[in-house]
């Protein structure tokens, strides 16, 4: 399952909290879709970098299955001081403004 490889390959930035979610199904794809996912992660390895770069570091991480099975990747990235005073919430993501949805 495409969550639990994007859960392992980021376990090597020591995350305090981790959260992937799979929203093929909010998206014009085929049900079972594994092509459309939000990560929000918080970590130390975040301290000092700015948004950009903490993006580049898990498209590294992630650079093999971006080449094939994610189409979309929707990056939260926090350090922990962030995600506390973000006070452990899960950004909403927008709806789809993509072509009408499979039934």
């Amino acid at each position: 399952m495409m969550q639990e490889i994007i859960k392992n390959k980021l376990a090597v930035l020591e995350p305090v909290f981790i959260g992937v979610v799979n929203e093929s199904d909010q998206h014009n794809v085929p049900a079972g879709s594994e092509s459309h996912f939000k990560v929000v992660i918080a970590s130390s390895h975040f301290e000092g970098q700015r948004l950009l770069a903490r993006h580049r570091i898990i498209y590294q991480l992630l650079e093999q299955e971006m080449q094939q099975p994610i189409h979309a990747l929707a990056l939260h990235t926090y350090t922990p001081d962030e995600w506390q005073k973000q006070q452990d919430s899960v950004p909403d993501s927008p709806e789809c403004r993509g072509g009408s949805r499979f039934s």
